[in-house]
């Protein structure tokens, strides 16, 4: 029996569009959005307004005629980041959020934050002027084990930050961790993003059989228990809760290499797989919350005015493999598991 729903069309609260050749190859993978958060961790990083203007401009030149996806930008904080400068870059409608990365903590992160007193007037701006501050959640001490490296964030700098400024309003990007949620779910003024990808594996993924080095990402998945910590959140209802896939490709050569890159590039069929986990929670009527209600509530801007319909068929959706960027090749993410639910762009 075919089963379909209808949603407004969906945002896509982190994402990862890189630059160049992989730019112009990923783009319109994630056509399905209205809207996406645009990660700023290029080499070099978008530090100022302007840059976060020209960024803009190449993602849409890189889209195709018929994908309308509105880029949101974002800059990346830095222990000499100018508060004017960002909060005017705000105030022009050039971005929507500032990204912070502990230094050293993920891909093309080595410009991040080491001294967090550092940056405490620029986050005093922010609050001021309303402009969220998204929060790659994990610490880079080396005496602290991967796996506990996002609790260890909230205790030692996601908390003390929003006790210092309790008006600046977070984003807990794509936590991956029973104490994310927790932390979330007992606290106003501040969100989080779930990916697909950590609604669907855990460590056992990456590890058991031998290495898979497209299942590696920072954070890196947790234990089963986490995973299922994850998909409560996301199926709750809660609006603290929404989607960002953080969907980063890598060429293979980078992923299958003796010291990989972290990322699965998730974009093309995060819908369908999204689809798969809900109705398996018995929660399709909570997807449409995930994925178009609560991040626009969030970032206090309207829903998308048009939808997207989801329709399960007998036969699975046909997404690839693999795309071309260039010379490389990026694999897409696979979840293990047919996805019988495809996408049709508006119902």
């Amino acid at each position: 029996m075919t089963k379909s729903v209808t949603l407004r069309r969906p945002d896509d609260w982190h994402l990862h569009l890189r630059d160049g050749a992989m730019l112009a190859a990923v783009a319109a993978y994630s056509g399905h959005f209205g809207r996406a958060i645009i990660m700023p961790n290029l080499v070099p990083p978008v530090l100022t307004g302007a840059q976060a203007a020209s960024y803009r401009d190449r993602i849409l030149a890189a889209l195709p005629e018929n994908v309308t996806l509105r880029p949101l930008m974002t800059l990346y904080l830095t222990e000499t980041t100018e508060a004017a400068d960002l909060v005017q870059a705000h105030r022009d409608g050039i971005i929507s959020a500032v990204k912070l990365y502990p230094a050293g903590a993920t891909t093309n992160s080595a410009s991040g934050v080491r001294d967090f007193a550092k940056v405490r007037p620029v986050l005093e701006a922010m609050a001021e002027a309303g402009i969220p501050l998204c929060m790659h959640g994990e610490v880079t001490d080396p005496a602290v084990d991967i796996f506990d490296r996002e609790a260890v964030f909230i205790d030692r700098v996601l908390d003390p930050i929003r006790r210092a400024v309790p008006a600046l309003r977070v984003v807990m990007e794509h936590i991956t961790t029973q104490d994310g949620v927790d932390y979330v779910s007992a606290n106003d003024n501040i969100g989080a993003t779930i990916t697909t990808h950590h609604l669907v594996i855990n460590r056992n993924h990456i590890l058991v059989g031998g290495i898979r080095p497209h299942y590696y990402c920072l954070p890196v998945a947790k234990r089963e228990t986490h995973r299922l910590a994850l998909r409560k959140a996301a199926t709750s209802g809660d609006p603290r809760f929404f989607l960002g896939t953080d969907s980063a490709p890598h060429p293979d050569r980078a992923k299958e290499s003796a010291c990989g890159c972290a990322g699965c590039f998730t974009a093309p069929n995060t819908m369908s797989i999204l689809a798969q986990v809900f109705e398996d929670d018995v929660a399709l009527d909570k997807l449409e919350g995930f994925a178009s209600l609560h991040g626009p509530a969030f970032y206090r801007m309207p829903v998308n005015d048009d939808t997207i319909r989801l329709v399960k068929r007998d036969t699975p959706a046909a997404y690839p493999t693999h795309i071309t960027a260039g010379d490389e090749t990026v694999t897409v993410f696979d979840p293990g598991f047919p996805l019988y639910w495809h996408v049709e762009d508006q119902a």
